[in-house]
């Protein structure tokens, strides 16, 4: 019997469906990605590290503002589809590198900036990967995590963590906000700020992105229905499935 490593099913997940990211109204729209381009005003000689850049939206939006954007990701698909839509775009500052976020392949203090969103839940130690931002950062660095939350109730977390590993079998966990204030002062990281705010996910799209399988769509819909009211109204779940959950912005810096 043979176990397929974390990092294997990451790339299998999302190499398949690399392009899909790309045209992601969730991925491409949001309004973090005003507040990622004010901090980098007047920063033009600063160098970005956009980790687990996925479809590289990150990467579009600041580096217009900044010397050079590194577009990092574990899969080189995506990765694939990044470098192209960056030379359309005619923004020849991003550059593309693969690998783990827990195994920064730069040297320390190499980044002004660390933006990553919608990646941490993939990564397989969060702790790891939060020190090796801290040591790849000059001084006075800054970091943005933007990421889905889990609400820290048990039950509201068990059911989320479920829908989501339904959906994605690279899914790892959508911490609380609790949860990564600790492990950023334990990556020796200073919280500066954290909001939280609200994503309205559309479910055939949802589940479309994924490629998720019928039977695991069918789990999911049936797992909304059978739960509890609280759960059903916090999540503000409707009939086709189409659910509301949080999402954390935060801000650190080394």
């Amino acid at each position: 019997m043979t176990t397929t490593a974390h990092t294997d099913v990451v790339q299998r997940q999302f190499g398949e469906q690399a392009a899909a990211y790309l045209s992601s109204t969730v991925h491409a729209q949001g309004t973090e990605f005003a507040l990622l381009q004010a901090e980098l005003a007047g920063q033009g000689a600063a160098r970005v590290l956009d980790l687990g850049c996925g479809a590289g939206h990150v990467s579009f939006h600041v580096a217009p503002l900044v010397a050079e954007v590194v577009a990092y990701d574990l899969s080189q698909k995506m990765l694939d589809v990044v470098a192209a839509a960056a030379g359309e775009r005619g923004l020849g500052n991003v550059v593309t590198q693969l690998g783990a976020a827990e195994r920064l392949p730069f040297a320390g203090g190499e980044f002004d900036f660390v933006f990553s969103r919608y990646s941490a839940h993939h990564w397989s130690d969060l702790g790891l990967a939060l020190r090796e931002v801290r040591r790849v950062l000059k001084p006075g660095g800054v970091a943005a995590f933007i990421d889905v939350m889990s609400p820290g109730s048990p039950l509201l977390d068990t059911y989320l963590q479920s829908v989501e590993v339904l959906r994605d079998t690279s899914h790892v966990r959508d911490y609380s906000a609790a949860e990564w204030l600790r492990q950023v002062s334990e990556a020796g990281l200073q919280t500066r700020s954290h909001s939280r705010q609200r994503l309205r996910l559309e479910y055939s799209s949802w589940v479309e992105r994924m490629r998720a399988p019928e039977v695991m769509r069918a789990a999911i819909l049936h797992l909304q229905q059978a739960m509890g009211a609280e759960v059903r109204q916090y999540y503000e779940i409707s009939d086709d499935g189409s659910f509301s959950t949080d999402v954390l912005v935060l801000w650190a810096e080394r």
